[in-house]
């Protein structure tokens, strides 16, 4: 018989490798006031760097270099900025690009006329009134008017909508894309103005949405008498409202 001998595997110690050492210092990886003045010559190109190292809008342009400059580097390093030098515009988007939009007109006040004719007696909303607007008159548009009469009896109208937007004029952008000039309103809103004054006078206007909603036939009457220009007589019950007869 032939003799075996098992050889067992030797013993190793397990060895401990070395990191290498880093060869930049931690502090030296901070950012510098030195590097951002080279790296980003202009406020533009500042901004869009702190926006994508910390996702912060700043407003740099037209400060003294050693502001902005300051700023953005206390941004970098984890120092948030006063308010007066936060942004709200992505520094991505170029102006040139945005198609302009025209400002929302102010709806004019109550007049005092109005603020003075006591309370409300009745309204009434309809929404067959076609739009003043001619282009989305011609589409068959409509708009929300809303007729109110006072206690004295003066009675007011006023357009409240809708509203919408409208592209104006055609330019071709740096992409090649055809884009609107602007953006303009197409707002009807009037605010509350007077059609009939407390003496029974009608205004203008007054004369034809009166003559437009008594066109209106309400079984044997029509809009403007039966919604519009009614009156309610309230009997208290000092006054007996339960003895029509009053005996």
């Amino acid at each position: 018989m032939k003799k075996t001998t098992q050889v067992s595997d030797p013993i190793t110690e397990p060895s401990t490798v070395e990191s290498p050492s880093r060869r930049i210092g931690l502090a030296a990886t901070a950012f510098d006031m030195e590097g951002l003045m080279t790296d980003f010559p202009n406020a533009t190109e500042l901004q869009k760097f702190v926006y994508d190292q910390t996702g912060l809008v700043l407003n740099l342009k037209g400060r003294a270099n050693r502001v902005k400059y300051q700023v953005a580097l206390d941004t970098l390093n984890g120092i948030p900025p006063d308010l007066e030098f936060l942004g709200s515009e992505n520094p991505y988007v170029d102006k040139n690009d945005l198609v302009p939009v025209d400002a929302m007109k102010e709806v004019p006040a109550q007049s005092q006329e109005i603020l003075e004719a006591g309370p409300l007696i009745t309204s009434f909303l309809t929404r067959t009134f076609p739009h003043p607007d001619p282009e989305w008159k011609s589409t068959g548009q409509k708009c929300d008017v809303v007729f109110r009469k006072y206690y004295n009896g003066i009675i007011t109208y006023e357009i409240l909508g809708p509203i919408s937007t409208r592209a104006v004029g055609t330019r071709v952008n740096k992409f090649g894309q055809s884009t609107p000039e602007k953006i303009v309103w197409v707002d009807p809103r009037t605010g509350e103005q007077v059609i009939r004054t407390a003496r029974g006078g009608l205004t203008a206007i007054g004369t034809r949405l009166r003559a437009y909603m008594q066109a209106m036939k309400v079984n044997k009457s029509n809009a403007w008498d039966t919604w519009i220009d009614r009156d309610f007589v309230v009997i208290d019950a000092a006054g007996g409202s339960d003895n029509p007869w009053g005996v």
